[in-house]
């Protein structure tokens, strides 16, 4: 089987992401059908409780519905207070990647284990106001951290610029750890911005309204983050 976690995927090169909360659910596999021929790299799944987070939004069973579409890597996000419970569940509709998030209740090392003994690679990731340093007992344990730059829970937020100063000290704290890590930026990413997030050291842009929303459709919105980043 050939592999779709983010280990096929450069932590050098930029990696686009767009996420299907943005999408327009009346037409899913359209969008996802759209976003996968436009160019992006990663398919962002994000999965809320409704309790972690004050919204909720889709389950496994959307997951599986939208497996056939594409090969590319579906990145799940777990916006989740007991992620350990959905595991399984997400890895059998066809995650490739689960991320966790380190405010979220358990052991979360034994949950990353989980992650990776049932073939996905794993994430952990952290709200706005929780400190870079958090994660650093989990570093040795992932293949991408994912830095938000929104307060979880909606689509359609503003970037919060001054998460740039923690992109920047999460990606010292990766290179200290000497391992291939993503590092995955998530929240009013648009090409107005993408340039400093890259610039920051991030190399995975996920894109939300910024793709869906652009004028001439998902692919014009992909093709100018990747623009926007190359100037």
């Amino acid at each position: 089987m050939s592999d779709r976690t983010m280990r096929s995927l450069s932590v050098d090169q930029l990696q686009i992401a767009p996420s299907i909360l943005a999408a327009d659910f009346r037409c899913l596999g359209d969008s996802v059908t759209a976003i996968a021929k436009g160019g992006a790299d990663v398919i962002h799944i994000d999965i809320m409780d409704g309790h972690f987070v004050p919204n909720l939004s889709m389950g496994p069973a959307i997951v599986k519905a939208i497996r056939p579409l594409t090969s590319l890597p579906f990145d799940v996000h777990l916006m989740l207070s007991s992620p350990s419970r959905y595991v399984a569940a997400f890895v059998d509709a066809g995650a490739d990647h689960i991320t966790i998030h380190v405010e979220s209740e358990g052991d979360l090392a034994a949950t990353l284990r989980e992650i990776h003994d049932a073939g996905c690679t794993a994430g952990i990731t952290l709200r706005p106001g929780t400190p870079a340093i958090s994660l650093a007992p989990y570093l040795p344990l992932v293949e991408m951290v994912l830095v938000m730059t929104v307060e979880p829970g909606f689509g359609g937020q503003s970037f919060m610029a001054a998460q740039l100063a923690k992109v920047r000290e999460i990606k010292a704290m990766i290179q200290a750890v000497g391992r291939p890590i993503h590092l995955e930026v998530d929240g009013g990413i648009g090409a107005g911005n993408a340039g400093s997030v890259i610039a920051a050291g991030a190399n995975v842009l996920v894109a939300g309204s910024s793709v869906y929303n652009a004028k001439g459709g998902a692919a014009a919105g992909i093709s100018a983050i990747r623009a926007a980043v190359k100037s």
